[in-house]
């Protein structure tokens, strides 16, 4: 009786890997199609050859990398010295994702707070208006942005009509519009993760910190936080891996002098003049450095949780 019983289980158990395999099934085509092929395609692109109207010569060369990383002068023919030029564009992405991250945080914190924290009845309209205008193309509302921020647009307007200037400030082509630009396109990736952990908070926890004479700030630094922490660590990563490859707030609203690393991948592959092996080149760079920077993140919370 147990054999036929332990050898039921162990079928039992075997039927249920084969249907969970076969279920998993359509995720892992549609993930292997639109994420993994196109991820393929583009390494197989780095190590090509530029052609000359545009598109790629089936001739394998490093030659892509190398323009990244090195400068060997117009003709080729210089001795090799970095290519600070594209080194600068790919700091300029990492500290404007950053700053956004930051600033997006300093905002969506206190307001997904907020909203958890309202009457259940209410909660949903809250989040209904923190998403409606992400309903909206994001072509459009950067545009919209544009318009607000122009020399004669309505943010100029309103601070002369009210004396704080005399003339129109440029805010337009410049590091603060593109921040701007950032902050706006992602703001609802923070706000709503740090919402959902913070709904989840036991607010009693609160509540027996205050009569043990936690201050406010100490109840929110040692209890409040560490609780909702995950949702802060998601909506940290949703903000800041899309704004470091962003290229429509730097186009729209930056200009040339404020290149982000996602403006120079597209222009690889705009029109005929580009050249896919270099806009594969740096975007196979953009991917491994976000790969490491997750990496190095996940085993540092993995090494937190196991020393707790």
């Amino acid at each position: 009786m147990a054999g036929g019983a332990a050898s039921g289980g162990a079928a039992a158990s075997d039927t249920y890997a084969k249907a969970r395999h076969w279920l998993l099934m359509p995720s892992w085509l549609v993930l292997g199609f639109f994420v993994f092929a196109p991820v393929c395609v583009m390494l197989i692109y780095s190590f090509l050859t530029k052609e000359f109207r545009g598109g790629v010569i089936w001739e394998p060369t490093l030659a892509a990398y190398d323009q990244f990383f090195f400068d060997r002068g117009l003709f080729g023919d210089s001795d090799p010295t970095l290519q600070w030029t594209y080194i600068s564009i790919f700091w300029r992405s990492i500290w404007q994702a950053g700053l956004a991250t930051l600033l997006s945080l300093l905002i969506g914190f206190p307001t997904a707070y907020y909203i958890a924290t309202r009457p259940a009845n209410t909660r949903a309209l809250w989040v209904f208006l923190i998403t409606i205008p992400y309903w909206v193309n994001l072509l459009i509302r950067t545009v919209s942005m544009k318009f607000l921020l122009r020399d004669e647009g309505p943010l100029n307007d309103f601070l002369m009509g009210i004396g704080l200037i005399n003339d129109p400030l440029q805010f337009i082509n410049t590091n603060l519009a593109v921040q701007l630009g950032l902050f706006y396109s992602y703001l609802p990736f923070m706000v709503l993760p740090i919402y959902a952990a913070v709904e989840r908070y036991n607010f009693s926890l609160s509540e027996a910190a205050a009569d043990l004479y936690a201050t406010k700030w100490t109840t929110l630094r040692r209890i409040v936080l560490p609780a909702v922490k995950p949702g802060v660590v998601a909506g940290c990563i949703l903000v800041f891996v899309p704004s470091l490859g962003a290229f429509l707030a730097p186009d729209l609203l930056g200009g040339a002098k404020n290149f982000m690393i996602g403006s120079l991948i597209e222009e690889q592959f705009k029109g005929n003049a580009g050249n896919w092996p270099f806009g594969a080149a740096a975007s196979m760079i953009l991917l491994t450095m976000v790969m490491v920077l997750l990496l190095i993140f996940a085993q540092q919370q993995r090494r937190a949780g196991a020393a707790t």
